[in-house]
């Protein structure tokens, strides 16, 4: 399974409600994550590094993020992280 990670046009951000979306936010810790759903996440501040068994991911402010649904992962967080999120049923 593969996470996407793409840098959206402030248009882009617009268009989608993002700015809508619930906020997340976590300290600098280590945890196991599965997604149960898919998940599409915009980080705001913070960095992370989520592995997963085929790769890792650097994931820096500004960065739109797309989890697909039944991802298991490891989440590194090494600096305070506040992300927008939002869960989509398929």
């Amino acid at each position: 399974m593969e996470i996407v990670i793409q840098k959206l046009k402030e248009s882009d951000y617009l268009k989608m409600g993002i700015h809508d979306w619930p906020i997340w936010e976590k300290e600098i810790s280590v945890f196991d994550w599965s997604c149960q759903e898919k998940e599409q996440f915009y980080l705001i501040e913070g960095e992370l590094n989520i592995k997963t068994h085929e790769a890792e991911y650097k994931v820096l402010p500004g960065d739109y993020v797309i989890c697909p649904k039944g991802l298991k992962c490891n989440w590194e967080i090494t600096k305070y992280v506040k992300k927008h999120y939002h869960f989509v049923e398929e």
